[in-house]
């Protein structure tokens, strides 16, 4: 297989790097009018016509020839085969990541709690588990077992009492894996269907799909539209963008790692981005060669080409301290830092999806098996979000028992403060909880 790799080169002593930079990082999920106004009439159509409709896009859009939405159900026995299905290492490997995933996940549930003034005023928070959340898992040829495992087993940990999965089958085609993940992860219902009508269905529930509380996963520009056009009536993850990976590295790392690990990236699809940034300029041209001569013994070679010559760059800085400068900059899903010593550089770490410390920490370790979740803001999102985790599927309730000395007490500061927002109500509402000086005798 014939590449040509042209992947830009930058410099930050460059006057004009910001400029290069942000149009390096420029990335937009824009849906045209016709993406937007036909997601639109998918919805209408689900929520008009539940299960019918279901099965009628299932049989236009992914080629199965359902009669019924009992065609599109699979019960918990179909997952259970699933793993009899796969193999010995297949499994193996699954219930492997999944334990820690899960032991990862253990640790970040919330719990309630409560403390009580000097007058026996109580104030707390009361954390509660989502009642049933959806899973959107993609289909076909993007088969990932992985993001079944990062999506559901959090759910599961946080205490949500039913994970609902929708997974396009095309030509009834069905993923073994996928479906043994599910049974792994405690998936309670799983439905064949995909696309913006599977987020319809989830969001508005059907005679059979039930409506969920809140939908995760990733899909693709219908299911990213069709998820922010019913976010309010249910809660979602993100609108993810294309994978992204940093490398920081201090010029010692093997060129052949890099390498691969900005391959292991771009790989998954041609708007990818991939960046290494690096104080050796001498170690950014061993990195070049390496892609030259690594990149067409992959299968994907042909996605790879055209994610690191369209997305790509090598970045030569000044030293360390500004490369992690431009890692905020870019405020990246993946972060490697391939040094000597991460754990000195982590503290200056500000905008981070995921950080991967030290040459032997690859991110691919990440995306199964680490333990920490993959669903991981991208976009230069990671300025104000965060990985996907167990608090994404708990609420937060606060918690206020006035005892009679502390709604006197407060009942004078909410009065004040009532009446100079012109909120007379709200004012008496406090004031008639005032205790007077001779009921306080």
């Amino acid at each position: 297989m014939t590449v040509s790799t042209a992947i830009a080169r930058l410099n930050a002593a460059d006057p004009d790097f910001a400029r290069h930079l942000d149009h390096l990082l420029s990335w937009e999920s824009v849906s045209d009018d016709a993406v937007n106004q036909r997601v639109l009439d998918i919805i209408k159509a689900v929520r008009e016509r539940g299960d019918a409709a279901l099965v009628e896009f299932t049989q236009r859009f992914d080629g199965v020839q359902a009669t019924s939405i009992n065609d599109l159900i699979l019960d918990r026995d179909r997952l259970e085969l699933a793993l009899t299905r796969i193999t010995a290492s297949q499994r193996e490997a699954l219930e492997k990541a999944a334990e820690r995933v899960r032991s990862y996940h253990e640790r970040q549930k919330q719990d309630s709690w409560q403390y009580t003034e000097a007058d026996g005023t109580v104030l707390g928070q009361k954390v509660t588990p989502l009642d049933r959340a959806g899973l959107y898992v993609p289909g076909g040829k993007a088969s990932y077992p992985s993001s079944v495992l990062m999506n559901a087993i959090p759910a599961k940990v946080a205490g949500v009492g039913e994970v609902v999965m929708v997974v396009p089958t095309p030509r009834g085609e069905l993923n073994e894996l996928v479906l043994a993940a599910a049974c792994i992860a405690g998936v309670d219902r799983v439905f064949t269907v995909g696309g913006a009508q599977a987020v319809a269905a989830l969001a508005y529930g059907t005679e059979s799909v039930p409506q969920v509380d809140k939908i995760v996963g990733p899909g693709n520009i219908y299911v990213a539209t069709a998820k922010r056009h019913v976010f309010g009536q249910v809660g979602i993850d993100m609108i993810a963008g294309p994978s992204e990976i940093l490398v920081v590295c201090d010029g010692q790392t093997d060129p052949d790692w890099i390498a691969m690990d900005l391959f292991s990236q771009a790989e998954h699809d041609e708007d990818a981005q991939a960046i290494l940034v690096s104080p050796d300029a001498e170690f950014l041209d061993r990195v070049a060669a390496s892609i030259d001569k690594l990149m067409p013994t992959l299968e994907r070679a042909e996605i790879i080409e055209k994610s690191i010559n369209g997305r790509g760059a090598l970045i030569h800085v000044r030293d360390m301290q500004q490369a992690i400068e431009v890692a905020n900059r870019i405020a990246p899903e993946h972060l490697e830092l391939s040094v000597a010593d991460p754990q000195a550089w982590l503290p200056q770490i500000r905008h981070a999806g995921a950080i991967f410390m030290g040459r032997h920490t690859s991110e691919a370790l990440g995306d199964y098996c680490a333990g920490p979740n993959h669903v991981l803001p991208t976009s230069g999102t990671a300025r104000f979000s965060s990985p996907l985790g167990v608090y994404d599927f708990q609420k937060r309730s606060s918690i206020i028992f006035c005892s009679e000395q502390g709604a006197s007490e407060l009942g004078h500061t909410a009065s004040v403060l009532a009446r100079g927002e012109s909120l007379t109500a709200h004012a008496r509402s406090a004031e008639y909880r005032i205790r007077t000086t001779a009921e306080g005798n």
